[in-house]
């Protein structure tokens, strides 16, 4: 069976470099046989891919592309912390913020953007638990922001 990094590249798709903290915070930490990830935002060459929010001035296709670039970016986080993605047994939490309107029930569509990424790359380690949450607004005025917990 290919490494998820394999599959990944059988995507199209690379592990970018770790997405630097726009705050005080590390991007990942390890505690036992777990790794939770910070939020990820959907940073793509140093800059946010969109901003906005969902329902508005992001659409939900958009979203869900900006969902499966936090994705990438948490298992940068996940990569830097236990040096390959293959040591990743289990994806056990998702959790996906959506900065959207307030007539926006598309949440669990976006969030969606992980979960197949996940599983396309994981197989059945990739299948989560998952909270797809509607808020008002995310740092720099990101539309998605994504959070992953992982048993190595």
């Amino acid at each position: 069976m290919s490494t998820p990094e394999e599959r990944l590249s059988e995507l199209g798709l690379v592990v970018p470099e770790v997405a630097k903290p726009v705050a005080a915070y590390v991007p990942a930490v390890r505690s036992g046989d777990q790794v939770f990830t910070s939020g990820q935002l959907p940073m793509r060459y140093g800059e946010l891919m969109l901003t906005g929010k969902v329902g508005a001035e992001v659409s939900a296709d958009e979203a869900y592309g900006c969902a499966r670039q936090c994705a990438l970016n948490a298992l940068a986080a996940i990569k830097a912390e236990v040096g390959e993605l293959s040591a990743v047994k289990r994806i056990v939490k998702v959790v996906v913020f959506i900065a959207s309107t307030p007539d926006f029930t598309g949440q669990p569509g976006v969030a969606n953007g992980v979960s197949e990424l996940l599983g396309e790359v994981f197989g059945d380690a990739g299948v989560h638990a998952r909270s797809a949450v509607g808020v008002t607004v995310l740092p720099l005025d990101s539309p998605v922001e994504v959070e992953l917990l992982v048993e190595v």
